[in-house]
């Protein structure tokens, strides 16, 4: 291991609209911010092809477009973006206390702050028809890309209360939802699944589960099939929401800040501090319900708000 030690003010991990957000306000406070981006740089939203629902893009813009755009703005102001991944953490528990960081198991970075965005990965099904077709008419969020199967057949995977709540707000603008369910019963709540059942262009199929994606550029449909009976079906569809949870991006803090049974950062109340003094968490790393960009870039601003606070503080 490097015996090398760079010191800085902040430190920020993952380069999806939090991490950047954070990056432009603790730049312009003068904290001199050094992000490290992650294997995916600009995180999940590189991913999505078409981005409508981002504020100042009247035309729209793509996921990479607008992930450069945030880029371009933070190192304006003076973020050192790098490319490399924290494989270790030593989080301080005093206040003012000095935290360190491993970059790609052998830079050791200490930082006075660290502002974490490393995200939350959407988990899904693992077909190669599924991963060639992200993009091409496969999501993971009905909120960000419902809007363009206006009036189209979409398929929805899963049985728990995000696929309920996909397939219903896919309900109020698509033709005909149909949702995949691999048992014989829904996880949903009560109330999720009387929504649902009320909804009159839900379809529900149970104990059914997807073969293969259907088309070459752009999704046409799936191949499913009965786990039961083993009966295969095609179902025609422009669009499949894969929606059977996400994985925050969180292993490398276990032990040492506090998270949820599923991984979340556990924050404060109306504040990114976690339970460790002077590192924040803001995006999807925090956020279960909304995991929406705009509301990552809300959180990255208040991280940086909160690191430039906190370091006022001490002083």
């Amino acid at each position: 291991m490097s015996e090398t030690i760079e010191r800085i003010k902040c430190l920020i991990i993952g380069s999806g609209p939090a991490g950047y957000t954070a990056a432009i306000y603790a730049a312009r406070a003068d904290m001199k911010p050094v992000m490290y981006t992650g294997m995916q740089m600009g995180g999940q939203l590189t991913t999505t092809t078409e981005v409508d629902n981002f504020p100042g893009y009247p035309s729209g813009t793509d996921g990479n477009a607008l992930m450069e755009d945030l880029k371009n703005q933070a190192e304006r102001f003076g973020t050192e973006v790098r490319f490399g991944v924290v494989t270790n953490v030593e989080f301080s528990t005093e206040k003012g206390g000095i935290h360190k960081a491993t970059i790609d198991g052998s830079k050791i970075v200490e930082a006075d702050t660290v502002i974490i965005s490393t995200g939350a990965s959407a988990k899904y099904l693992g077909l190669e028809s599924e991963e060639r077709l992200k993009g091409g008419g496969v999501s993971a969020c009905a909120t960000c890309d419902g809007f363009f199967y206006k009036g189209q057949d979409v398929i929805v995977v899963g049985a728990g209360d995000t696929a309920a709540e996909e397939a219903t707000y896919l309900a109020n603008i698509c033709n005909k939802v149909t949702m995949l369910v691999r048992k014989d019963y829904m996880r949903a709540s009560k109330a999720m699944q009387h929504r649902v059942e009320k909804t009159a262009n839900i379809e529900v199929k149970f104990n059914t589960e997807i073969d293969e994606v259907l088309g070459e550029n752009v999704v046409e449909g799936v191949r499913a099939f009965n786990n039961v009976s083993g009966d295969k079906e095609d179902i025609s569809a422009t669009g499949v929401f894969i929606a059977i949870g996400h994985k925050p991006n969180t292993d490398i803090f276990k032990g040492q800040l506090n998270m949820d049974d599923v991984g979340y950062l556990i924050t404060e109340p109306k504040s990114t501090k976690t339970n460790i003094p002077g590192v924040f968490a803001a995006g999807d790393v925090q956020d279960k319900d909304y995991r929406q960009a705009i509301t990552a870039a809300g959180t990255g601003c208040m991280a940086a708000l909160d690191a430039e606070r906190y370091l006022g503080s001490l002083v």
